[in-house]
């Protein structure tokens, strides 16, 4: 359940407010999900207010019995029928008063509607508190993306008996989603990334209807999510491997380099290390790596923060990023090689940081 005093405490230590307003429209602010642990599916048209003790949430008459049942200590869960309701309430908690809003999420017309009725003095950005909060996970969103990771890991430890010659990359995907759901995800973390032979060698590929051949890659970059919390695993098998051609050769040459990267990666993750360092050792080593040949084919970021969202709390691995992770980070760690015209390699696994080193969730 969620500890919803300590995460209050968290983001108002970083918001130089004396409440906070999120608003749901017909999507959900992930910030509502931190601080209530609801549902994403039930919160449409929500609305909640937070103090530095406590949250209020405003919610329609459909959904109040749902919303008072599973929302943890801390949380009010007030009913409402009419939208004369909904502003007396706004109002009561806010008149006056300086209110953090998250800019990132909220639309500016709804923004403005909701600052007149409540009467508040000011709106001012919170998001950035919000993420300074997120990044850093507690106990139980460890627990919630262990989980998420090992579904997502049950489903592709499966799916190698379903790779077949004809198959196609939509087929694949939906028995990894399949799968990942009869194993206890609750939803996909993203639209799943299932690419074969040439299309590998394009990182974000959708699936489509090409077909599996003999002698090819296979690339899935997959996630689950569980309680809310989001996993981002990928994989690269080779088909049906024609163990005695050039072509496998080098599909192996570039496997092996990709894994040697992430391993590196790896063993530099602890707390204290510069993100961008991190990255410097995966990439330079992939740049020099069978004499240069795959000098800048990885041509992304070595990692992201995870958590509620994929892309969780603005944290990465990339070039450049002076930021010092810190323990209860969780990041990805996801090389790759990419070569247009022949395929590629990604392998990326959900890092827990720790104060002497990484564990792999």
């Amino acid at each position: 359940m969620v500890n919803v005093s300590a995460r209050l405490k968290r983001v108002f230590d970083n918001a130089k407010v004396s409440n906070i307003l999120l608003a749901n429209t017909n999507y959900t602010d992930s910030n509502f999900l931190y601080l209530t642990g609801l549902p994403a599916a039930t919160l449409e048209g929500y609305i909640l207010v937070a103090s530095r003790k406590a949250v209020t949430l405003l919610v329609n008459v459909l959904d109040y019995e749902i919303a008072k049942e599973n929302s943890p200590k801390g949380v009010r869960v007030i009913k409402w029928q009419t939208r004369e309701k909904v502003r007396g309430e706004l109002k009561r908690l806010l008149k006056g008063k300086v209110v953090g809003i998250n800019e990132s999420f909220i639309p500016v017309g709804y923004a403005r509607r909701l600052r007149k009725v409540s009467e508040a003095r000011r709106f001012v950005d919170v998001s950035a508190a919000f993420a300074k909060a997120r990044v850093v996970k507690d106990v139980e969103e460890v627990h919630n993306i262990s989980i998420a990771s090992r579904i997502i890991k049950s489903a592709l430890d499966e799916i190698p008996r379903h790779l077949k010659p004809g198959v196609t990359e939509k087929e694949i995907a939906a028995k990894i989603t399949y799968l990942m759901m009869s194993k206890g995800a609750e939803a996909p973390s993203f639209p799943s990334i299932v690419s074969f032979g040439r299309n590998t060698a394009l990182p974000h590929h959708m699936p489509d209807d090409t077909r599996l051949r003999p002698n090819s890659f296979v690339l899935m970059d997959v996630g689950a999510k569980y309680n809310n919390y989001c996993s981002d695993v990928t994989r690269t098998f080779i088909f049906r491997p024609d163990r005695k051609s050039a072509k496998y050769r080098r599909m192996m040459e570039i496997y092996d380099i990709v894994k040697r990267a992430q391993k590196m990666g790896t063993e530099r993750i602890r707390e204290g290390a510069i993100a961008g360092d991190v990255h410097n050792v995966a990439s330079n080593y992939i740049n020099s790596a069978a004499k240069g040949v795959y000098k800048g084919k990885f041509t992304h970021a070595l990692g992201h923060s995870l958590g509620i969202d994929v892309h969780d709390g603005g944290i990465g691995f990339s070039p450049g990023y002076k930021e010092r992770i810190k323990a209860g980070m969780v990041i990805t760690n996801e090389p790759g090689i990419y070569v247009v015209g022949f395929g590629g390699v990604r392998i990326e696994d959900d890092i827990l940081v720790t104060k002497t080193g990484a564990r792999i969730l």
